[in-house]
């Protein structure tokens, strides 16, 4: 028998099978039974036999009570039915595989639930499973990494995994947030920086690549970089050497780099933005972290994790519902402030739908960020994106046509005008009709740009772009 594995055997017993499941786990008849085992032990994996339609999302939920990262598996008789296996079920395992390869299956999932215990990351989600393996695999190498994910899905939390599984554990991990700091500050904190440097420097200060050496450093944000930094890094990354600010004389390090980013960073190659040669570097491996909106099934454990040192406050079905149907701009950080706040505003007894109310009416107000609506797909917000971009696109133009029209000289004031301007409109783009607007009232203010600012009802600064864009002294 499998440790802490537990079979919802069909009702009508099957023999047929040729698997006995009783040496796979404890079988239970009905679904009260694997609730109250729930209740007195771990347990890590549920298969639920093929002809049970007992098993609900309300009822997942609810063996997950005590522990969210329970595997609940449907048995089906072969691979090409698992098709038809519904949403709330973690996978499927196919009778046909014998029972052999049904027991090496459940060891493996087994072993994905261990991997993620000991790095520290909580969910069961397939795709957090799979990148724990892949940490796995590559935390004892010295590979460089970088590490692809929205802001607040847990970045950082992967850095210190791969650093605590590698060779370089006993060192040091140092984690600097790149897009936070000016580039001149970031190159001090990273380099250090020698005494008189520059104002204010009144001693030698050692950077962090000094302090993490032996170790990891954690370049989170990297694609925030300036080009004359990402040089800097590129030649750290190569061959391990780096200049402090202020100093000619060049310093070696040995630290394994591992960077993150929430941008793509091919479409910032693409706009020259990010070096290429860099990028090659920092992503020999690329890890993945999904949104928390395409693995809706960790939102249980990770509310159990907030929770856990508040056994006296918990959260309702129908709350824990709507909070997985809600998209999670803010990902699992916004998750833990939810949590916070719930913790501060009631230390006891359950969340309930109008607490949840209350907070996603908070977010909506303060969303900056599509989607935001709760029970939309992907599909249905990305059409919402669309539609608004259309809409402001029709009112910029509205704008600039209302500007140009309202701007554009009368025959007695270009008959005053000297040097005449002509303004094209007939087959002309609405740049060139721009740049000429913007050249007519030069020519009536004399050159004055604040006047002609004041004139066109944009700011000095606008006018400034608009003269630099189009070449206009």
């Amino acid at each position: 028998m499998i440790e802490n594995v537990v079979i919802l055997a069909d009702r009508k017993a099957r023999s047929s099978d040729g698997i006995a499941w009783e040496k796979l786990g404890v079988t239970v008849a009905d679904v009260s039974q694997l609730y109250q085992m729930s209740k007195e032990r771990q347990i890590d994996v549920v298969l639920v036999g093929e002809h049970r339609h007992d098993v609900t999302p309300a009822v997942a939920t609810r063996i997950r009570r005590h522990n969210g990262l329970t595997d609940i598996w449907k048995i089906v008789t072969d691979e090409t039915s698992a098709e038809n296996a519904p949403d709330l079920f973690d996978g499927t395992i196919a009778v046909s595989l014998g029972q052999a390869e049904i027991s090496k299956k459940i060891k493996r999932i087994l072993l994905d639930k261990k991997t993620l215990r000991r790095y520290g990351i909580v969910g069961r989600s397939s795709r957090m499973k799979a990148l724990a393996r892949t940490i796995d695999r590559i935390a004892p190498t010295d590979v460089s990494v970088l590490i692809v994910g929205p802001s607040g899905s847990g970045k950082e939390l992967v850095a210190q995994a791969l650093h605590s599984d590698s060779p370089r554990a006993d060192r040091p991990f140092v984690a600097i947030n790149c897009g936070a700091l000016a580039e001149g500050v970031l190159e001090s904190e990273l380099f250090g920086h020698e005494k008189g440097a520059f104002t204010g420097s009144v001693g030698k200060r050692e950077g962090l690549f000094h302090k993490a050496d032996g170790g990891t450093i954690f370049l989170d944000e990297i694609g925030e970089t300036k080009p004359g930094m990402q040089v800097k890094l590129l030649r750290v990354l190569e061959d391990g050497h780096y200049y402090p600010v202020g100093s000619s004389v060049p310093q070696r390090v040995n630290v394994r780099v591992v960077a993150a980013t929430n941008r793509d960073l091919t479409e910032a190659i693409a706009d020259k933005q990010f070096r290429e040669d860099l990028y090659f570097r920092v992503s020999a491996v690329k890890l993945v972290v999904p949104p928390l909106m395409e693995r809706r099934g960790d939102i249980q454990p990770l509310l159990q994790w907030f929770l856990r040192e508040q056994p006296k406050l918990e959260c309702s079905d129908s709350a824990l519902e709507k909070l997985a149907h809600y998209d999670w701009p803010g990902n699992v950080r916004q998750l833990s402030n939810f949590v916070s706040r719930m913790v501060a505003l009631k230390p006891e007894g359950l969340i309930e739908n109008e607490d949840v109310d209350s907070f996603l009416a908070e977010q909506y107000a303060s969303a900056t960020h599509l989607p935001v609506s709760t029970g939309r797909t992907v599909e249905e917000a990305g059409q919402e994106l669309i539609y608004r971009a259309i809409l402001s696109l029709g009112n910029e133009v509205r704008i600039l046509r209302n500007l140009i029209t309202s701007n554009l000289p009368n025959e007695a004031e270009i008959q005053r005008s000297s040097p005449p301007v002509d303004v094209p409109l007939q087959g002309s783009t609405m740049e060139e009709m721009e740049r000429a607007v913007i050249e007519q009232i030069l020519v009536e203010t004399g050159g004055n740009r604040k006047e002609a600012a004041q004139k066109l009802g944009i700011g000095e600064r606008t006018l400034y772009r608009k003269l630099s864009k189009y070449n206009l002294s």
